[in-house]
């Protein structure tokens, strides 16, 4: 897969780095060791964090900032790092997927970095674009219905957008079927280091819980 970052989105954060994850998988329903970590994450969380100082991990107060930037209210539309972790801080359960969509979520909460998880068969074209969504541009968040992303950082394929930091789309999503995983990070606080611990983790969890296997990265600007 090519990764193209906009000039929109360099004018806005420059010192953007992305990871592209990738690995042929086995997806199942439910992995209770994959959910032991979680839980473990959300216990560390709860005696470290609270919802405002959450604000202030790297990654997701770079999002947030992004956001602004680019015009759209981190407040109302949040990147889905912070509201993962939120959820978690607040005592309320996180959503059990299947364990791919788990995983994923497990790595954006652990970094704080909103990722976009993806079954690579359901994208069109083999170029994937980072730009800034336009008023009126179409886009079905999943379990949102219609999402306005005028503003939001979006990745599109050959069809138009596939995935924002607040929320991926119903086209290309994962589900139990899915055998090859793609996986981007969104690094807007430019630290290359964490984006590939954060990517490094993700295959290391997929090898863990979803038998991955042909795992790779790369890094993208």
């Amino acid at each position: 897969m090519n990764i193209i970052v906009s000039q929109e989105i360099e004018s806005v954060c420059p010192q953007f780095v992305g990871a592209c994850v990738e690995a042929v998988v086995v997806n199942t329903p439910h992995s209770r060791g994959l959910w032991r970590e979680i839980d473990a994450l959300g216990e560390h969380y709860r005696a470290l964090l609270t919802t405002e100082t959450l604000k202030q991990m790297p990654g997701i107060a770079a999002t947030r900032r992004v956001y602004r930037a680019c015009g759209k209210d981190p407040s109302r539309y949040r990147p889905a790092s912070e509201a993962l972790i939120r959820r978690l801080l607040q005592g309320k359960p996180l959503y059990r997927i299947d364990t791919l969509v788990d995983l994923v979520n497990l790595a954006s909460m652990r970094f704080g970095y909103s990722i976009g998880g993806f079954d690579a068969d359901k994208l069109e074209g083999g170029t994937l674009t980072l730009g800034i969504g336009r008023a009126g541009e179409p886009y079905e968040g999943i379990g949102r219905g219609m999402l306005n992303i005028e503003g939001l950082p979006v990745y599109r394929d050959a069809r138009g957008g596939v995935g924002t930091s607040t929320s991926d789309n119903e086209r290309t999503k994962i589900e139990l079927p899915t055998t090859r995983l793609l996986v981007l990070i969104n690094g807007y606080d430019g630290d290359e280091a964490s984006v590939r611990a954060n990517a490094e983790y993700i295959l290391r969890l997929a090898e863990r819980y979803c038998e991955g296997k042909e795992g790779k990265y790369f890094i993208y600007r």
